[in-house]
């Protein structure tokens, strides 16, 4: 019988795996692949602070960058460079890897290539190489991906927006310092380009619809010669309730990608600690209910809540933008004025406090009513941005 069985090994399991390890509870971390990291399914931009949060050595890091170029197709450009490293390019295999390594040296017991198929009261059942096992589990932390199985097993809902993704790695000589974004190419969300350093980058696009075909586009615009093709599915919107009959969803499990990027290590991780410190609770007190389990939310809400419901409206809001309305809002925000402003308090994970300040500036909120009138409008009612804070 384990306190704690962590289902999915990414960044959040591992991270949830080792913090109730360390917390003294016994851990079960079961991974349906052969190793964690595989497939790679993640542009691998992490935020210092995300990457920091992990907790690895820099043997992950492939590339450093502390700017970005925005590009329209009708020729609006806006720069930032804050002269400084502002996030990671890593090798998310061996991030992964490490993680997981690092959780099983806390004392988590990993099983790889093993998938859970169904759940009784107090076990799961679990089928790998070694054939079909039972265990026996107090409680379980979910942070099997966008698709999770916990989920559907125990009739859960699941995030309400599901992107697709496409990337490639490509031979492409480019400055190592900067990022490239071109927001026309995938008209519900956006294209990157990520230079992975020695003349390579990571060229892809998330959408809702036509994916496929719009990389096909893009990448037209680059030499041929991929060498690695990945394909990946990014949840955005939270679950409506992430815990419930003893379980605990953490990370793309619970819909925690951020919808401004898509990126979804930095919450995950977080995500995962606070699941552990309710879990150690739960295991202390012996109580498993969901009145013991909510605390779970109550945390991750406070902590990084209103940045998530904040970019589902940003979100949506993109998806009034034609490509029209997107170059004149990059020429707005290619005003020195506003670049200066974004390169100070710009923060790929927590852009709330940001977003509150350009739109106190009049030029960037007559740019935004002009090509998004109605949902910034109900941006300011919902008082999601407080203009006069």
């Amino acid at each position: 019988m384990y306190d704690v069985a962590v289902v999915g090994a990414g960044p959040s399991g591992s991270a949830a795996a080792r913090a109730c390890a360390e917390a003294g509870l016994s851990v079960l971390c079961i991974e349906e692949h052969a190793a964690p990291g595989f497939p790679v399914q993640c542009a691998g931009l992490l935020s210092c602070r995300a990457f920091s949060g992990c907790e690895v050595s820099d043997r992950s890091v492939l590339n450093t960058v502390q700017g970005a170029r925005v590009v329209s197709d009708l020729g609006a450009e806006v720069f930032f460079d804050a002269q400084e490293t502002k996030a990671y390019v890593v090798d998310r295999a061996i991030l992964d890897e490490e993680m997981a390594m690092d959780a099983a040296s806390a004392g988590a017991v990993f099983w790889p290539k093993t998938s859970v198929v169904g759940r009784e009261e107090g076990r799961l059942v679990t089928r790998g190489a070694s054939g079909r096992r039972d265990v026996g589990v107090k409680m379980v932390i979910a942070a099997d991906g966008p698709r999770s199985s916990m989920a559907r097993m125990l009739g859960l809902a699941r995030a309400p927006v599901y992107l697709s993704g496409v990337q490639a790695d490509i031979p492409l000589d480019l400055d190592t310092r900067y990022v490239e974004v071109h927001p026309n190419a995938a008209p519900q969300f956006f294209a990157w380009v990520i230079p992975t350093g020695e003349g390579r980058a990571r060229v892809g696009l998330c959408g809702t619809g036509g994916v496929r075909e719009a990389f096909t586009r893009f990448a037209s615009r680059y030499p041929t010669g991929c060498t690695h093709l990945v394909t990946g599915t990014i949840p955005l919107g939270t679950m409506p309730r992430t815990y419930g009959q003893r379980t605990l969803f953490v990370g793309d499990a619970a819909g925690m990608a951020k919808p401004t990027s898509g990126g979804g290590v930095y919450t995950g991780v977080r995500a995962a600690r606070h699941a552990a410190g309710v879990a150690a609770s739960c295991c202390e007190a012996d109580d498993f209910s969901d009145r013991t389990l909510a605390a779970y939310e109550r945390r991750w809400q406070a902590d990084f809540g209103q940045e998530l419901s904040l970019g589902m409206r940003l979100f949506r809001l993109r998806q009034e933008l034609s490509t029209e309305k997107m170059d004149v809002l990059i020429r707005t925000l290619s005003d020195p004025g506003v670049t200066d402003l974004i390169v100070e308090h710009g923060d790929m994970d927590r852009p709330g406090d940001l977003v509150r300040r350009l739109m106190i500036k009049p030029k960037v909120l007559l740019g935004l009513v002009t090509v998004a009138g109605p949902a910034v409008r109900v941006l300011l009612k919902e008082n999601i941005v407080q203009v006069n804070k």
